[in-house]
Formats: structure tokens, sequence, C-alpha cells
């Protein structure tokens, strides 16, 4: 039987804010806040503002994991971006479009 049991209902990446923001307050949750924060993490809110500004941008090869990186990491130079985003290759535009966007969240 599967009583108590929780199935998981969706499957997507998220960003380490909004891992921060869903964690809840139980001890494990405090751990995990712990370990976020020994990485420099937007807060919720700039994070949410920085997916939506790259996804507004629609570059067809950025997948929803690809954003995720860009918002954990926040790449504001070509070589940085290069070294998120390993999978895909963008074109020169693109890149400026990117660290035009990532460079107002720094």
């Amino acid at each position: 039987s599967l009583e108590g049991v929780s199935m998981i209902k969706e499957s997507r990446p998220i960003s380490m804010a909004e891992v921060v923001e869903l964690a809840g307050d139980s001890d494990k949750a405090k751990e995990i806040k712990k370990f976020v924060k020994n990485f420099d993490v937007l807060s919720f809110k700039k994070a949410d503002e920085l997916a939506k500004e790259i996804k507004e941008l629609d570059l067809i090869r950025l997948k929803d994991e690809h954003i995720v990186k860009i918002v954990d990491f926040v790449p504001t130079s070509a070589a940085e971006l290069n070294k998120v985003i390993i999978d895909v290759s963008l074109d020169a535009d693109e890149v400026n479009k990117i660290l035009e966007i990532t460079g107002k969240f720094k």
C-alpha cells in the first residue's frame, strides 16, 4: 500500500534562493539554509526577478536548468557564463544580452 508515501507532484530545477524559500523551519531546513549561506545567493525576490528577465530574452537554447544556474551564480563575464552553461553554445549577442541583465543583479 502507498499510504503515507508522498508522491512527487512535479520535477523542475530550482535556484538556491528558492530552496531557502521552500525549506521551512525544521532542523533539516536550518542545515540547508546554513549550507546555502556559504554561497553568495540572491534574495528570493531578486532571484525571481533575474529569472524572469532572462526568460523574457526568449533564447531558444536556454532551458530552465540553465536559467537556474545563471540565477545561482550570477555570471558577469563571458568566461563565467561559459563555466556555468557548458552544454550550450550561445552567440556573442546572446551572451551580451544575458550579461547586461546579470550585471544589474551583482
